[in-house]
C-alpha cells in the first residue's frame, strides 16, 4: 500500500500529467525489478553457452571502468585491452539481456542513462533534439534496452543522435529482441543492426545471446479477463475499499486519452496506482492506437502494475493483419507482458 492510498477509485483519463526534461532524465534508470542486477547474480544457462559469453563480454566492456577504481584489480595488474565504445547484445525474449544491461548501468560510473528505445524517442520528441543532446551530453554510458529499427525515421534519429553522444566519449550498450528460431522475423538481428547504424557500426562489438523465454515458460495460455464489465467494477471497488490505490477505465476511453498524452509522460499517468482496471477490451484495427497501447504497457510492466480487465483477453487486442506486419516483434513483447500482468505473477525479466 503506497501513501497515496485511498478508497476512492480514480481514471486515468482524468490525468493530464506534465514532465520536465530533468524529470525525464531522473527516470531513465533500470526498472525496479533490475535495482540490485548484477553480473554476479545472472545465471547463465548452461545449455546456451553464448548466456556464459555474454556475461563474460560485457565484464570485458566493464573492465575499462573496474580499472579506474582505486584498488581495482586491473589498475593493480595489468591495462584492460582497448575496446569499442559500444557493444550490442542481440536476443529472443527472456534471455537475461536486461539483467545483463542493468548489470553493466550498476558498474559504470556516472552520469549514466538507461532506458528503452521508445523512451529516448520520446525523451527527444518532447525536448527537442538539442535540448535533449545537451541534457544527456558527458554521460560516462547509455544503455538502450530493445532497440527498435522498424521505423527508418526514429533509426536515423537515433542514430545522429548517438553519433554526436559517442563523439564526445560517452558509451553505448544495447539490446534487441530477435525471436529465436523464428526465420524471416530475424529483421533485427545484429547484421540488420549494424546495416542500419552504418555510420556507428563500427564502433559496436556484437553479440548473440540464445536460450528460452522465461515469460513464455513460465506463463502459458492467454491474459486472463473476467466476464463481464460488472465483475471488473466490483473488483475494483473490493481492492480500493481495502485502501488500495486503483484506476478505472473503459478501455476505449483510456486509448483514446494515451493519443492526448506524449509517451514520455505515461510513467506519470501511472503514477502511484497499484492496480489498473480496464472495462470492455476490444480488438484494435488501428495500428496507431495499437502502438500507443504498446508504450504504455511497457511502462506498467516496468512499474509491475496488475492489471484485471473484463472483454477479450488483453494478449489478443493485436488483429491479423499487424501480427504479419512489420512490428509483429512489438505486438509479440507486449502480449508477452499483458500475459504476465493478468495472471497476477510477474515472472522472470529479459
Amino acid at each position: 500500500m503506497t501513501s497515496a492510498s485511498t478508497n476512492v477509485l480514480i481514471r486515468l483519463i482524468e490525468r493530464n500529467p506534465s514532465i520536465s526534461g530533468a524529470e525525464i532524465a531522473s527516470e531513465l534508470v533500470p526498472p525496479p525489478q533490475f535495482e540490485h542486477a548484477s553480473f554476479e547474480s545472472y545465471r547463465p544457462d548452461p545449455d546456451f553457452p553464448s548466456q556464459q559469453e555474454a556475461l563474460d563480454r560485457l565484464g570485458e566492456f566493464a573492465a575499462v571502468w573496474r580499472a579506474q577504481r582505486p584498488g581495482g584489480f586491473f589498475s593493480r595488474n595489468r591495462k584492460p585491452k582497448a575496446e569499442l565504445p559500444g557493444v550490442y547484445l542481440d536476443g529472443g525474449f527472456g534471455v537475461g539481456k536486461t539483467h545483463l544491461l542493468a548489470a553493466l548501468w550498476h558498474i559504470a560510473p556516472g552520469p549514466k542513462y538507461f532506458g528503452t528505445f521508445i523512451e529516448y524517442t520520446a525523451l527527444v520528441g518532447a525536448l527537442g533534439y538539442v535540448p535533449a543532446l545537451q541534457l544527456l551530453s558527458g554521460a560516462r554510458l547509455i544503455c538502450i534496452d530493445e532497440f527498435e529499427l522498424d521505423d527508418p525515421g526514429d533509426t536515423m534519429l537515433m542514430t545522429r543522435f548517438l553519433g554526436e553522444l559517442m563523439a564526445g566519449g560517452t558509451r553505448v550498450a544495447a539490446t534487441s529482441n530477435t525471436p529465436p528460431n523464428a526465420l524471416g522475423e530475424g529483421r533485427f538481428a545484429a547484421a540488420d543492426f549494424l546495416r542500419e547504424i552504418h555510420a556507428l557500426s563500427a564502433n559496436f562489438q556484437t553479440h548473440r545471446i540464445d536460450g528460452l523465454d522465461y515469460r513464455r515458460r513460465d506463463t502459458e495460455g492467454h491474459a486472463e479477463a473476467l466476464p463481464d464489465t460488472a465483475d471488473v467494477t466490483r473488483t475494483a471497488e473490493a481492492l480500493a475499499s481495502r485502501g488500495h490505490l486503483v484506476s478505472l477505465d473503459g478501455f476505449d476511453e483510456l486509448i483514446a486519452h494515451l493519443a492526448t498524452v506524449h509517451p514520455a509522460k505515461y510513467i506519470k499517468l501511472i503514477d502511484g496506482v497499484e492496480i489498473i482496471a480496464l472495462e470492455g477490451v476490444h480488438e484494435l484495427n488501428d495500428q496507431n492506437a495499437a502502438l500507443r497501447l504498446v508504450a504504455f504497457i511497457d511502462r506498467v510492466y516496468d512499474a509491475e502494475v496488475p492489471i484485471v480487465a473484463s472483454g477479450i483477453p488483453l494478449d489478443e487486442v493485436f488483429d491479423g493483419e499487424m501480427m504479419a506486419g512489420g512490428y509483429r516483434k512489438k505486438y509479440l513483447r507486449a502480449m508477452s507482458r499483458m500475459i504476465a500482468l493478468t495472471t497476477g505473477e510477474l515472472p522472470p525479466h529479459d
